[in-house]
């Protein structure tokens, strides 16, 4: 008997790159990949702003060390975090919408910020759509040519 093949037609290229969803999903994918990249990096030099001053007072009493050493943690988990939207995009968006959620609580307990934490929310939300369309723009699996089909 021979293997079944499928009879899903094939999307070109072309078509699939004029999709407002794909273009959207790489829109997205982008941005949620170099953006915690770029700000994981300033986490260093404190260029764009003082960002222990965006720290909490009692998560700064509740970790180890000083507020920019906890602003060092942030910016790895940053970059991390941008690294992994750009290579599971299915998985990163929901890391992203999950620490940004951290940072919204963050946010919300220091006065003055809660401007930054409703952007925050937004960039939440941004972060879900994109891991669900990831979830529809994922990689077709490749058959394994080891498997043997019953004959």
């Amino acid at each position: 008997m021979p293997s079944t093949l499928s009879t899903t037609p094939v999307t070109p290229r072309r078509a699939l790159a004029a999709d407002p969803a794909y273009q959207a999903f790489w829109i997205l994918r982008t941005g949620f990949a170099v953006a915690p990249i770029l700000f994981g990096l300033d986490k260093f030099a404190n260029l764009l702003v003082d960002w222990p001053t965006y720290l909490a007072p009692w998560i700064d009493d509740l970790v180890p060390g000083s507020a920019q050493a906890t602003m060092y943690a942030v910016g790895v988990v940053e970059i991390v975090a941008g690294l992994t939207v750009a290579l599971a995009p299915r998985f990163g968006g929901w890391l992203v919408a999950g620490w940004l959620a951290g940072i919204i609580v963050n946010l919300l307990t220091v006065p003055g910020y809660y401007d930054i934490a409703l952007r925050d929310f937004g960039l939440l939300l941004g972060a879900v759509a994109l891991a669900r369309l990831a979830e529809r723009h994922r990689p077709a699996r490749t058959p394994d040519r080891t498997a043997r089909t019953p004959h």
